[in-house]
This record gives structure tokens, sequence and C-alpha cells, in this order.
């Protein structure tokens, strides 16, 4: 198989079906539009965003049943490659509705469901007989599965070399930290639990993630400060990036897109700066669009010249 400079990994990956409905009634039949699928979670999303961006990864995933087939068309479209494990378990479903009277979202997530104890190993010797330059494990874990999971990935990063890049939140972001990774993105929330405090301010941002920086979990710490924009810390350097002004029509996916822009950012040997840059302009491109759709690249590179000139 072809080396990678960039593999992603998405334990828990989702089939997204997004529609639009008018009216929402409690116990009448609501007539949604013709469902648009998505292929969904953390990793693969990621994927998606450096692909969008001209890059190129090693898209990894469990892909179960009728779903995760559907799930793996949906990707190689994308012209990823991809590399599917299979699993028996049939891969979840999410659910995406905008009311289109009062413009309001309605995103309804399900559980995925459990890995065997032999599907969850070979998702760790997959990893470990590969060798890339950032290894990006993102998204929610499956029913079941331990929070040390995505720490163990990581240990496995180590042992190839790979700069370990995590997205996830609660136990498993907190447990993943323990062994230290190369970059992490919290919001400011999820930064605030992880320094032991109750609640951050935005201006308060900078001290907390340069305490995890200090503590060995990280290396890089990327905070998300929602529409005020993000700030990027290491040991030696902070960036603040505002966020572009534009038309919100989605969320969904934005994340997933500032995450996808940093990592094609660091691949292409961008300044940290310029790194964090991209990363936010990836993530406001992503609101412009309906459903689960990320971003246009066209929009991405119009805010990230905006944003070089602030």
């Amino acid at each position: 198989m072809k080396n990678f400079d960039i593999v992603t990994l998405t334990v828990n990956p989702s089939l997204d079906k997004s529609t639009k409905f008018r009216g929402l009634v409690a116990e009448q039949k609501i007539r949604c539009e013709t469902p648009h699928y998505d292929a969904g979670g953390g990793g693969i999303n990621v994927s998606k965003a450096i692909s969008r961006l001209g890059g190129e990864s090693l898209c990894i995933f469990t892909s179960g049943g009728s779903p995760g087939k559907l799930l793996e068309e949906l990707v190689t479209k994308e012209n990823i490659a991809v590399n599917a494990i299979p699993v028996k378990n049939w891969t979840r479903e999410n659910l995406i509705a905008l009311e289109t009277h009062t413009n309001l979202q309605y995103r309804f997530g399900f559980p995925g469901a459990a890995l065997s104890d032999e599907e969850q190993q070979k998702i760790i010797k997959t990893i470990a007989e590969l060798q890339p330059k950032f290894l990006v494990a993102s998204g929610s874990l499956n029913e079941g599965l331990s929070s040390d999971y995505y720490q163990k990935i990581a240990k496995s990063a180590k042992n190839s070399g790979a700069k370990f890049i995590a997205d996830t939140s609660g136990e498993a972001l907190q447990k993943v930290l323990e062994i230290g990774v190369y970059l992490v993105k919290p919001n400011v929330g999820e930064l605030a639990k992880l320094v032991g405090v109750e609640r951050l301010e935005a201006d308060q941002a900078n001290d907390a993630a340069r305490t995890l920086i200090d503590k060995g979990n990280a290396e890089i710490v990327v905070v998300s400060l929602g529409p005020q924009g993000a700030v990027l810390v290491t040991k030696n350097e902070t960036h603040y990036v505002p966020a572009p002004n534009v038309a919100k029509k989605s969320t969904v996916g934005a994340g997933d897109s500032m995450v996808g822009g940093m990592v094609w950012a660091l691949s292409q040997n961008k300044s940290l700066k310029e790194v964090v840059q991209w990363g936010v302009a990836c993530g406001s491109a992503a609101t412009m669009n309906d459903g689960t759709q990320l971003f246009k690249v066209e929009d991405a590179k119009r805010l990230y010249a905006w944003l070089e000139k602030k």
C-alpha cells in the first residue's frame, strides 16, 4: 500500500441523512424533502477537507452492513484513499433536519454499535502497521468502547513516530492527553474541564492552554472560541485569529473542517500562524453550507485571503 503523510481514523463513523421540512407539530406527520446522504464522522470529514484543499490522506474507518457499504462509496467518490475495516454490526445513521420557516436545524445523533474485541484489535493493528507523519483520531467512541481506546491509539502512534492529533471530548480526551499529543483542539468549555475549573472566559484561554503544554499534554493547543475565532498556543508562540463574519446556514462539520484545514497546512509546512488561519477559514466556510456538506474550497480560499490581511 502507498505510504501517506496523513492518516485519519474514524472509529465510529456515520451515514448522515439531511433533509428540510416546514412546520414542527407534535403527533402529526412531518413531510420532508428528499434526503441527501453524506459520509460522516470526525476523521472522514477531516479527510474530505484535506482532499478539497488538494491534499491526500488515507481514511481508515469501520464499516458494517448496507449503511457501511454506502459510506465506503461516498468516501471513495471524494477521491480519498479508503481502508474500511469490516465489522459485524451496522454503521450508525444520523439525521439532520432543517425547519425552513424558522431556519432552525435539528440534529439527531445515534450511538455507534459495539465493536468486538477482535474488531478493536484489528483497528489498532492496522494503525500500527502504518508510519504516517500525522495521525488524526477524530470523533466519538462506540457504545461499550473503553474511554482509554484513543489512548491506546496514541501509544501506537508514538511508537511509529507519528504526530498524533486528537479531536474528541470528555473522558476519552482526558485519557489521551495523559499520553501527550502533538495537537488538540478543545473549545473553551472543554478546555475548562481539562484544566479543572468550572468555566473560562475567552481572554483566559491562552493561560489555560499553556497549562496543558507545560504538563506535557500537548505540543500545540488550538482553542476554538466560536464566533470569536480561535487561538493557537505553543510553548513559544501565540496566534489569535478572528472569525470572519459569514451567513451561517449549518454548523455541522465546522470543527472537522477546521482540523482538516490545519492538518493540511501542517503537511504543507506552513507557519503556525498560517495553520490556524487555514483552520478558521475552513471552519467558517463550512458554516456557509446547508446540511452536512462541509465547505466549498473557493469559500475557504477567499476567507483565508481575508484573514491574511488582518
